[in-house]
């Protein structure tokens, strides 16, 4: 797979948004033809040729050792989430390397089993491209407008940027937007092989400008904690502190398990407990897909 026109774009937004007074480079004379550094500067901050880092920026990273893309990392001042993108677009460009098949994801009874322990808590497993694949009641009721079409998995991309509810219930749908393109950018990076989040990608690319315009700015996110707020259609505002973890999914990609909690005490609390009466009465008629995806494990 080339992979060379995300390298390049990749490298070149994130030298854009850096001055030469951020990198430490005195500012120099005459009109800049483009904005934040030029890739000489690049060149220089790394400690590499300018040659070598054009060539890079075209996107001839194959073969380029951990202790110059370290240095490339830290010349464009990247965080971790940046680096590890960069060290993935890196690994996906080696000739060596071939597309690993993978079968359907399937969460194992045992997880399905531990989410629907958490009684105070939403809780759900997703994937890589932010497919919903197993959850228990409280997170089904929390996320109850994104699990309407019983034909395919609730995904968080594809209701945020083709659902006009998603707008209400979300309190701040931009951030939460920037985020979710963020999250799959990164996992583009990480398995490029993925068909079906290509297919994700180009499906909202076509119909959504938001999702273009974000997806071109090829900002990247690793998502462990947070705070979110939701206003949900039937107990109103809720705000949750979340917790993300990784799961091990040999042969599957990544699935990750994230919990949805509400501070002691709190006006959120009091809703997410309403929340729960809610589901008990409204589960059993829902397309509730707690084990639509779990294996026998």
């Amino acid at each position: 797979m080339d992979n060379r026109s995300d390298i390049r774009d990749f490298l070149a937004s994130r030298r854009a948004r850096i001055s030469p007074e951020q990198a430490g480079l005195l500012p120099g004379g005459g009109r800049r033809r483009v904005p934040g550094l030029r890739r000489e500067e690049v060149a220089v901050l790394a400690g590499v040729s300018t040659g070598w880092y054009e060539r890079l920026e075209k996107g001839h990273i194959a073969g380029v050792s951990e202790d110059v893309l370290e240095a490339v990392a830290r010349a464009l001042q990247l965080d971790e989430a940046e680096r590890l993108h960069l060290f993935n677009l890196a690994r996906a460009a080696r000739p060596s390397r071939a597309p690993q098949r993978r079968g359907k994801a399937k969460v194992p009874a045992r997880v399905q089993w531990m989410l629907d322990s958490m009684t105070g808590s939403a809780a759900f497993v997703a994937n890589g491209r932010l497919d919903v694949l197993a959850t228990n009641t409280l997170g089904w009721a929390l996320h109850s407008p994104m699990f309407d079409d019983p034909g395919r998995p609730a995904n968080f991309a594809r209701f945020q940027f083709l659902d006009p509810r998603a707008a209400d219930y979300y309190q701040d749908w931009e951030r939460a937007a920037s985020t979710t393109v963020a999250l799959l950018r990164t996992e583009a990076g990480r398995d490029p092989y993925d068909k079906d989040l290509r297919e994700l990608v180009g499906e909202l690319s076509t119909v959504s400008e938001e999702f273009r315009t974000r997806w071109a700015a090829h900002n990247v996110r690793i998502h462990h904690s947070g705070v979110k707020q939701f206003r949900h259609p039937a107990v109103g505002l809720l705000e949750l502190t979340y917790h993300t973890l990784d799961l091990p999914a040999p042969d599957h990609g990544r699935l990750a398990l994230t919990i949805y909690t509400a501070e002691p005490g709190t006006p959120s609390e009091d809703a997410l407990k309403l929340l729960a009466s809610w589901a008990a009465t409204n589960v059993a008629s829902a397309a509730h897909p707690a084990t639509s995806a779990t294996d026998n494990a």
